[in-house]
């Protein structure tokens, strides 16, 4: 009895405090993404996709001189500068349009080589600068013509040997280019249909690939004689993950990467002489991916493997002690940028999810010394990003989908990887799709997330990196089994709390294009909004339109997908292409193209864009007409997210930097749907368009 009376006064009490609760978590629940954030600082556009600082930090391989690209008037550049005074740096290229992005030393001495294409069209030419004198030399002057790198050789530091398809778009003959005068000498006329060569530190043709029209591919050896012989057979479901990975200096060893008789792909070492062969690295769980090799020898000293996060493996005891001293930097990832020809030096990049690339120097003398050179992105430093979490996710069908999750400061406010409360999701779709999403530092995943968005990357069937049993599975299931697996990790987080299902967005380029234009026409109610970049809309067209250059690999694109060259191919190309269902897509779409695609013609936008346009059906187009296969432009991508973000603004409810000054220096142009958009109607009026190539 005597508790009766505390009972009383108890439950109002608990009722009164229940009823707060409830009253807080419904004001919670009805904000909305921006305004959840709001305490967060919002980090810049600028900051995330202008340029960066400096980036891809080298040193020559006599260990004089350091480079990195850094922005000239704007524009990315090669700078050099003394190993031992890095202060004293000056550019040596002059880009004025696109910039630099792929750059690398040759054995000649003050001698750097770099690539270049034309406003996007991929035709990348290839330049040497004498950095003494800032002389540039194109040693592949010819229109219509994609250079490749097919070896670089100690030995032989005067020159290189490149491959050049001017005379057949299909196929590239083999040249030996003089570096000092560009002349080219003849080494092999390709008539044999060869897609790789393997050559070795003496420029000898050693070995080649050549793919059949069952979907594999041959493995040639030099006969000795100026032709070719079998010497090995990949089948077509080993082609993605099996590879000649290089020969030793002295030419005595073979390196493979090899999926055969097994589902992961190990590295392998196989004597020439011999044939035998001798297993040097496996990992169960994931395929074998970079290696370090000694500079002189060629011989291979570790083994990276990512599953969840990139881990590296040493192979003798003598980098071991290395690879620990450079581990301590930090709970990132650790990756060697650059070793000298002595390996006396090493440039060393370190990130994590949430910080940047900071770039070092090791000097491995002694006890080993590191020295910061450089942080790419100081502009970041003190920001509030946030970390990635790797997730394994389970298909309906049983398949593990290793993924990543990024959470907004407002949905994890003790940082342990668990949602406190849902929030709107960004679902990032990677291209490929024979490629991987892994851990690390983005730029995007980072914007979404401190405008209020929960970020997931998934790595879908078909994706690479996690044995052959997983890539074949995405074998003839694009718009099938492909996107049940996306939205099986949509699914997912709905049950963690992350989100709800109404408030999933789908996001991504080329075949997260793709798969963003086949979630609004395929599964339209699955998700409120989608942004397409530079995806396919119509299987056949894209199929009918691939570089010729591809000749190659176009097999493998008939197999996994489906035949143009027959009638059920078209049909299942039509039944699995987004344009043949454009009339049911009900929600918004923001569309992104490069005019200059030549992998995804701009045909493949317009198509799409006209069909909803004949429907009446709203959509925001925009267009760049110095762009290709993605925005390469600092300026273009950061006008692309200005639309973006505001878009996902108007979807979600994150908070959305105004336009502001972010299309200065792009080409942006909207052909139709600007109004779709907030600010973008009133940004595009003052905007003046600049085209760079």
């Amino acid at each position: 009895m005597s508790n009766k009376p505390a009972q009383r006064f108890l439950f109002p009490a608990t009722a009164l405090l229940l009823s707060l609760s409830i009253s807080t978590a419904l004001a919670q629940d009805k904000a909305t993404a921006a305004q959840r954030i709001a305490g967060t600082e919002l980090i810049p556009r600028d900051a995330l996709f202008g340029n960066p600082e400096r980036s891809s930090v080298l040193i020559s391989p006599d260990g004089k001189t350091l480079s990195w690209l850094a922005p000239v008037d704007g524009v990315m550049n090669v700078w050099v500068a003394p190993a031992a005074e890095p202060s004293k740096a000056r550019a040596v290229t002059s880009d004025k349009a696109r910039g630099i992005r792929n750059y690398f030393w040759s054995y000649q001495p003050d001698t750097l080589l770099y690539l270049r294409d034309s406003g996007g069209d991929e035709d990348f030419h290839l330049f040497s600068v004498d950095v003494a004198t800032g002389k540039a030399t194109d040693l592949t002057p010819f229109p219509k013509t994609t250079a490749q790198v097919a070896g670089t050789s100690h030995a032989h530091p005067e020159s290189i040997l490149v491959g050049m398809n001017d005379r057949d778009p299909k196929w590239h003959d083999l040249y030996r280019v003089d570096l000092a005068t560009g002349k080219r000498t003849l080494v092999e006329k390709n008539e044999d249909e060869i897609g790789g060569y393997l050559v070795d530190d003496d420029y000898n043709l050693r070995y080649a690939t050549k793919s059949r029209p069952d979907g594999g591919q041959d493995v040639l050896q030099s006969d000795g004689k100026g032709g070719w012989k079998k010497y090995d057979d990949i089948p077509f479901e080993d082609s993605l993950s099996t590879q000649p990975a290089g020969l030793t200096t002295d030419g005595k060893t073979l390196y493979m990467v090899d999926s055969r008789g097994r589902n992961t792909a190990a590295l392998y070492a196989i004597d020439v002489a011999s044939g035998k062969k001798t297993l040097v690295f496996e990992d169960k769980r994931a395929d074998v991916g970079n290696s370090l090799a000694d500079p002189q020898t060629g011989v291979v000293q570790a083994v990276a493997v990512d599953y969840l996060r990139e881990q590296w493996s040493p192979l003798d005891a003598g980098i071991a002690a290395d690879l620990k001293k450079l581990e301590a930097i930090g709970p990132g990832e650790v990756g060697v940028n650059a070793r000298t020809y002595d390996d006396k030096t090493w440039i060393v990049a370190y990130s994590a999810a949430e910080a940047p690339v900071v770039y070092y120097r090791y000097d491995r003398g002694g006890d080993g010394k590191l020295t910061k050179l450089f942080s790419a992105r100081p502009a970041l430093d003190g920001k509030p990003l946030v970390p990635q979490w790797p997730q394994e996710i389970k298909s309906r069908d049983g398949l593990t989908l290793v993924s990543y999750l990024t959470l907004p400061k407002s949905a994890d406010a003790n940082g342990d990887g668990k949602a406190d409360a849902a929030v709107p999701m960004v679902l990032m779709v990677h291209g490929g799709p024979w490629a991987r999403d892994g851990y690390g530092y983005s730029g995007t995943p980072q914007w979404l997330a401190n405008r209020g968005y929960a970020v997931l990357q998934v790595n879908y069937r078909g994706s690479t990196g996690f044995g052959k049993a997983f890539t074949n599975a995405g074998n003839g299931e694009w718009a099938a089994k492909m996107h049940d697996d996306l939205l099986d990790a949509v699914q997912w987080a709905v049950k963690e709390g992350v989100t709800t299902p109404d408030q999933v967005a789908i996001m991504g380029g080329s075949y997260g294009g793709y798969a963003t234009l086949v979630g609004v026409t395929f599964t339209p109610d699955a998700f409120k909004c989608g942004v397409d970049i530079v995806g396919p809309s119509n299987l056949n067209t894209l199929l009918s339109t691939v570089p010729a250059y591809w000749a190659s690999f176009y097999e493998q694109l008939a197999k996994r997908m489906g035949d143009p060259r027959t009638e059920d191919g078209k049909k299942w190309l039509v039944e699995r292409s987004p344009l043949t269902r454009a009339d049911k897509i009900t929600k918004p779409l923001l569309i992104g193209q490069g005019a200059n695609d030549p992998r995804v013609k701009q045909a493949e936008a317009d198509q799409i864009v006209n069909a909803m346009k004949a429907k009446n059906i709203p959509v925001t187009y925009v267009l760049f007409p110095d762009e290709g296969h993605g925005f390469a432009r600092p300026a273009n991508s950061k006008a692309f997210n200005a639309v973006a973000e505001g878009f996902l603004g108007q979807c979600l409810g994150g908070r959305a930097e105004p336009i502001g000054n972010d299309f200065e220096g792009s080409s942006i142009s909207v052909p139709t749907g600007a109004d779709g958009v907030p600010g973008l109607a009133e940004a595009l009026k003052t905007h003046k368009q600049e085209i760079k190539k």
